[in-house]
């Protein structure tokens, strides 16, 4: 198959949506721990309407959402062209694949202190 770029401005941009749409359906749908993600987003976005959040929480918690997923997806496929380099166990890949763990680790966290910061006070 010959990849064919699209030069026209529109078209190839509706088509790069349309990809990325692909790309986050297939992460969402494949990727247990983006499932798992996902269901959170739902249970803190219901946990913003019941709380009545302010406009700037809802900026941090969208923030906060949309970094632990971004990351998860980057790391997700950093792991996906490790396997298919090198698909058997090699010290260098486990290497790159820790580091990209590592990064969703520290999204997360980020995106737990945002959530204390918002809901304890509402809470206490």
């Amino acid at each position: 198959m010959k990849f064919e770029k699209d030069e026209t401005f529109l078209t190839g941009r509706l088509k790069s949506i349309g990809f990325a749409v692909k790309g986050a359906l297939k992460l969402i749908t494949t990727e247990h721990s983006v499932m798992v993600q996902s269901s959170l987003v739902v249970v803190m976005t219901i946990a913003g309407l019941y709380f009545g959040i302010s406009r700037e929480e809802w900026m941090f918690q969208i923030f906060a959402f949309g970094l632990v997923l971004s990351i998860e997806g980057l790391n997700t496929a950093v792991e996906k062209i490790a396997d298919f380099v090198h698909p058997d166990f090699h010290e260098r890949i486990g290497f790159i694949k820790d580091i990209a763990a590592g990064a969703v680790m520290f999204a997360a966290t980020t995106a737990i202190v945002i959530g204390c910061f918002i809901y304890i006070p509402k809470l206490v």
